[in-house]
């Protein structure tokens, strides 16, 4: 039985996911105490059941992809939303040494991935380039880099290639979705570290009060209807012109994701809109449906795993991967974590730094929204490992990989 699902049917399914993750995750305190998002809770139980149903072939699931591709833009654009010049915070407020930074653990971590992985190929006598396709390639690049990657490593020797690379990706999804949590929990819990952003959040709040008087607005309320259609507008703008931004890049022959350009728009329309005085930036607004793109966006990526292939995966290679996921572990605890600062956001960029170093930036958010949902905000965590994973972590990766390729063909 074919399952097709149009896009109407998709987000209907997506909202059935969600759901199921935070029912599951209310009732199983494990998942609760270690930050596991709900959107991985329900998506990665709908991943099994298609698995199950796939490999005793009773159905074969397929669902829309646009629609998962529109709500991650929406969530970057929100997320270039917050980088107001004016009022010093968002991206700019950072700087670039936290950005640098994380660049250069990006670099090592890459390094490290294809070494372990090369080294434990040679220990079980296979061909060394395995290390690669279940280093760097699927890990830190994901199911897309292992697409492009893997056709070329079999050109050089390495065969079945691509089936590894894309399994190795899969298990990389999975498990980077599952460890972020525990790391940041055990890092937050461990050095009893507190959200500085939690304090000027009140502080917001009683900003948003006295704006609120002068508006003649009761207090407490600060979204209407308006106010919600005007920060759509403004997201969806900007989800628009990032297309073209995009465009003008491919056109020099530099390729960037789409929600790359999304982002920098909505940065771009938040600073005009800030300096001009044209209108009203409404931030809570924009964060409230970046929040809701992100659940929905997320529970699709999980629903689409496609957990069989990991039966491809012989026992050389489970090592490498469950070797793989405890570099990524220790490299978070003890490297990510002391460098970016040592404190709540860097705990929190710790658990980022879990999702796309083993799986892909959405994993990374999911990870970080998980924990900042219960120990609160990390503003500068959600614009740093975004930047890096789309911008930085490409680029790095695919240099390396480059490099160890000849090195080992």
């Amino acid at each position: 039985m074919n399952i097709n699902l149009n896009v109407f049917q998709t987000l209907a399914a997506a909202i059935i996911v969600y759901y199921v993750g935070v029912i599951l995750k209310r009732h199983i305190s494990f998942f609760d105490k270690y930050c596991i998002p709900s959107p991985l809770i329900g998506g990665f139980v709908f991943a099994v059941i298609n698995c199950i149903l796939y490999v005793s072939g009773m159905w074969k699931y397929t669902q829309d992809k646009m629609v998962g591709t529109l709500f991650m833009n929406m969530f970057f654009a929100s997320l270039g939303y917050t980088a107001s010049l004016k009022t010093g915070k968002g991206i700019f407020k950072t700087g670039s040494t936290l950005v640098i930074k994380m660049g250069l653990l990006v670099t090592v971590l890459v390094v490290l991935q294809d070494v372990l992985g090369v080294i434990l190929s040679k220990a079980f006598g296979l061909n060394p380039l395995l290390g690669i396709a279940t280093g760097s390639i699927p890990l830190v690049g994901g199911h897309g880099t292992a697409g492009a990657f893997g056709p070329v490593l079999e050109k050089v020797g390495l065969d079945n290639a691509t089936t590894i690379a894309l399994a190795s990706a899969t298990f990389g999804l999975v498990s980077g979705g599952m460890l972020g949590g525990p790391v940041g929990n055990h890092l937050i819990r461990k050095y009893k570290l507190v959200s500085d952003a939690t304090l000027e959040g009140v502080k917001l709040g009683n900003k948003d009060e006295e704006e609120n008087k002068e508006e003649n607005l009761p207090p407490g309320i600060t979204i209407d209807e308006n106010r919600f259609m005007n920060a759509f507008a403004h997201l969806l703008l900007a989800m628009g012109f990032g297309t073209i931004i995009t465009a003008i890049c491919a056109r020099v022959n530099i390729v960037i994701p789409n929600y790359v350009g999304s982002l920098f728009m909505a940065a771009l329309l938040r600073n005009v809109i800030d300096f001009s005085g044209v209108c009203k930036a409404y931030q809570q607004e924009s964060s409230v449906l970046g929040s809701l793109a992100l659940n929905i966006f997320l529970s699709l990526v999980l629903m689409g795993m496609r957990l069989w292939q990991l039966t491809y995966l012989a026992v050389p290679l489970m090592v490498i991967l469950l070797s793989q996921t405890v570099l990524m572990a220790l490299f978070a605890m003890y490297l990510t974590f002391p460098v970016m600062g040592k404190n709540y956001e860097a705990a929190v960029m710790a658990a980022g730094n879990c999702g796309f170093g083993l799986g892909a930036t959405p994993n990374a958010l999911a990870n970080m929204k998980a924990i900042t949902e219960r120990f609160g905000p990390a503003p500068v965590a959600f614009v740093i490992i975004p930047l890096v994973g789309a911008l930085l972590v490409d680029i790095v990766n695919t240099c390396f990989i480059i490099f160890f390729i000849n090195i080992l063909k």
